[in-house]
């Protein structure tokens, strides 16, 4: 399979003043999907516009035909599964079925204190993550769902017509440690790697790809222990957060060569960032431009 090429388009642009049109692009250049992310606020964007995941994805919905959309990645930091499953449903009917629900734990940043409680730590994020993606998954694919959970509860909560996608929108499940990559395993129809966080500020890239190559076998062997092939799974690798940083995108000889080695370990889809100036994200449009473009067919 070749490998497929999608984006992230940061939800920053006010909707009339380059948020259409940067969506728009995305479709034109070819992209396999364009992502936001689902965040109340991010980092260094934190006193600036900064809007909301779902009524983005709408509108993006709205003025494209063939990007498939999604979320790199909605958590359980600030979403309930009842509500969201609401939301989800209907944004992939207004798609006519190009939605992927990315999903995580979510971190210690902003989002994890705004509604006033204090940061969980890693063991309550996967707690609560691993009752959030079984009961997202049945309010998905069942007309009525009641539940008691820890954490998250439904009581007769209706979800007519379902999704437009059958049985339901695919789940793209971020995951490193075991007890994500089995929730990964058994619902995810997509797995999500950024690489190894501690080998961002003094790795290698040779280390990173070495980290990620453990990550994926990993998640074999959770697919295994429950007679999954973990073949069925797309392999995502959002890019930005390796050693590499931004230099696969300085020239599409460098971004080639940077997604031919993923494409080895099993990678199947390679996330980058739209290009955002004065950021993290800063990257020359022409250049960008033509990886979309071109960088595809070299890598088939």
């Amino acid at each position: 399979m070749s490998l497929r090429l999608s984006t992230v388009i940061l939800p920053y642009l006010r909707w009339h003043e380059g948020g259409r049109s940067a969506w728009q692009r995305a479709e034109q250049l070819g992209f396999h999907t364009a992502f936001t992310y689902d965040h109340l606020s991010w980092r260094t964007f934190r006193d600036g516009p900064w809007f909301g995941a779902v009524p983005t994805l709408t509108a993006a919905a709205a003025v494209t035909d063939r990007l498939r959309l999604g979320t790199l990645v909605t958590s359980p930091n600030f979403r309930h599964p009842v509500t969201l499953a609401k939301e989800l449903i209907s944004l992939d009917d207004i798609s006519a079925g190009r939605v992927t629900l990315g999903i995580g734990a979510g971190g210690t940043g902003f989002d994890a204190t705004a509604l006033g409680q204090d940061p969980w730590t890693p063991r309550e994020r996967a707690d609560r993550l691993a009752e959030f993606v079984p009961l997202l998954d049945r309010l998905l694919t069942e007309d009525s769902v009641t539940s008691e959970g820890t954490f998250y509860s439904a009581h007769e909560a209706r979800n007519i017509p379902g999704c437009a996608q059958r049985p339901r929108l695919p789940f793209a499940v971020a995951a490193t440690g075991p007890r994500g990559l089995k929730l990964a395993a058994r619902h995810g129809q997509a797995w999500v790697t950024t690489g190894d966080p501690k080998l961002y500020e003094t790795g290698t890239p040779e280390q990173s790809v070495q980290a990620i190559r453990g990550q994926a076998g990993k998640l074999a062997d959770a697919c295994a222990a429950i007679g999954r092939d973990a073949g069925e799974l797309d392999k995502i690798l959002l890019t930005g957060f390796t050693p590499d940083r931004g230099r696969p995108l300085e020239s599409l000889d460098a971004f080639v060569d940077f997604a031919g080695r993923h494409a080895e370990l099993g990678i199947t889809d390679i996330v980058i960032h739209w290009p955002i100036p004065d950021s993290d994200f800063a990257a020359d449009e022409k250049v960008f431009e033509r990886i979309a473009m071109e960088a595809p067919a070299q890598l088939r």
